[in-house]
């Protein structure tokens, strides 16, 4: 445990609200591709093979299961043309001379496709707590695909015990509400702060902090510490 400061420390026992990142703190970090619904004419390998190729420079945890899941089924992958991450959104690159976007709903609408197709599907995974990832193929909607994080074992004690301290548990995520909301029930936590991007997260702990709370962050970190520093 690394504390940056005294101050830090001295001011441990007046926390009464924790907030938890959802992958890789309440679950295991390690999604695996459970689903692919696939909205076009091609084979659903083309479509995976054509995403996997394109996610190939992400980093993002639903982006590596997309690869591992083209590579386990031997698919051979496409070096891309050219790639670009959209914050918060997902990305934006060019396989064999064709435009692929992967991401979430949001980048779908911001660039003008229509994710309406996927609406029944979509809402039963996201019920089942699942991570969607929305795939279109030169202007279209073409798939949309879900991973599954599992839990860790050990999450729903964890939030059990933090409560017994008299502390509110929030989990914080960039996943939409019903998967969101789906995750936080399996491990009994009922604050939840749901389509969450990477650079908000700073954003909704000062809103915590606004309210009189005194925030503990868990998670992959804040960007802003200075800017929180001013807000507690």
């Amino acid at each position: 445990v690394l504390f940056k400061g005294g101050e830090a420390l001295e001011t441990t026992h007046a926390i009464d609200a924790v907030v938890l990142d959802k992958t890789g703190t309440i679950t295991q970090g390690k999604p695996e591709l459970t689903d692919v619904f696939n909205y076009t004419s091609e084979p659903e390998d083309a479509v995976l093979t054509l995403a996997a190729s394109a996610e190939r420079g992400s980093e993002h945890p639903i982006a590596r299961a997309i690869v591992e899941a083209a590579e386990a089924r031997k698919l051979a992958l496409i070096h891309p043309e050219s790639f670009r991450a959209v914050a918060g959104r997902g990305i934006d690159a060019v396989v064999s001379g064709r435009r692929v976007l992967a991401g979430n709903a949001k980048l779908m609408t911001e660039s003008g496709i229509d994710p309406s197709r996927s609406a029944a599907d979509a809402a039963a995974l996201s019920g089942a707590g699942k991570t969607l990832m929305y795939i279109a193929v030169d202007g279209s909607l073409a798939a949309l695909m879900a991973a599954a994080d599992a839990v860790k074992p050990t999450s729903r004690r964890a939030v059990e015990r933090l409560e017994s301290l008299g502390l509110a548990v929030y989990m914080l995520t960039g996943d939409n509400a019903a998967t969101a909301n789906a995750v936080a029930q399996s491990v009994g936590i009922k604050n939840v702060l749901s389509d969450v991007l990477p650079d908000g997260k700073s954003a909704e702990v000062q809103k915590l902090q606004s309210q009189g709370k005194r925030v503990a962050m868990v998670g992959d970190g804040i960007n802003d510490a200075p800017a929180l520093a001013q807000a507690d």
